[in-house]
């Protein structure tokens, strides 16, 4: 019996390809199936399966690719964001050291949360309050920190949450492409499952035929 756990589903759907292409094309084998059902009308419903199986399996793969681009575009811009926001936050500390009210109003008291909510609102709490003072943004540029700056880095925050909206519909999509392929393999991996049986039966005097389906004998 062919399944997931001793075959990957891209190996069990090529052996299922094999058995079901020569049990139409070897005669001897054609007729023995027959014998037991499995004429050519239902080999042919077993191939609409594999043919069902593998747009399932396709999709699942593309869905999957897919949502790694995304992740990587979000990692990608995440990081690029941290190291802006780091250098912004150190910056920012030492300027308005002996500001308290200007550091809390900036977000950058205490620690920094690494859950990625908390972590981003912070961002967002930073760029947003120094865009709006006109003050803070004359005293950040002491150490460098322009306007253009900052508006490139709350460019970077939009561009940043757009890019995991995508990742997270793409994840989405790929849960569901995976519940849909595992439900087509286990109609595949049924239907399969008997025929092996059924043709070990039909070809028990003929282990060299039933080789030809991709089954091992042992000799």
């Amino acid at each position: 019996m062919v399944t997931k756990k001793t075959l990957t589903e891209a190996e069990a759907l090529e052996q299922y390809r094999v058995s079901l292409e020569n049990v139409e094309i070897q005669p001897e084998i054609a007729a023995a199936m027959a014998e037991f059902g499995y004429d050519a009308t239902v080999v042919a419903e077993g191939k609409i399966l594999l043919t069902e199986t593998r747009q399932a399996f396709d999709l699942n793969q593309t869905e999957d690719d897919e949502t790694s681009e995304e992740y990587n575009n979000f990692k990608t811009l995440k990081g690029n964001l941290e190291e802006t926001y780091s250098m912004h936050r150190k910056k920012a500390k030492i300027i308005f050291r002996d500001d308290q009210k200007t550091l809390d109003k900036l977000g950058v008291s205490g620690s920094l949360s690494k859950a990625y909510i908390r972590w981003l609102e912070t961002v967002q709490k930073f760029y947003s309050v120094a865009l709006k003072d006109s003050n803070i943004q004359s005293k950040l540029i002491r150490l460098k920190i322009t306007a253009d700056d900052l508006t490139a880095a709350d460019t970077l925050i939009g561009e940043l949450e757009a890019a995991r909206a995508e990742y997270l519909r793409e994840k989405g999509e790929s849960q569901d492409a995976t519940k849909a392929k595992d439900a087509a393999f286990v109609k595949m991996d049924d239907w399969m499952s008997e025929f092996y049986a059924v043709a070990k039966i039909a070809l028990e005097d003929k282990p060299q035929l039933l080789e030809s389906l991709g089954k091992f004998v042992r000799s």
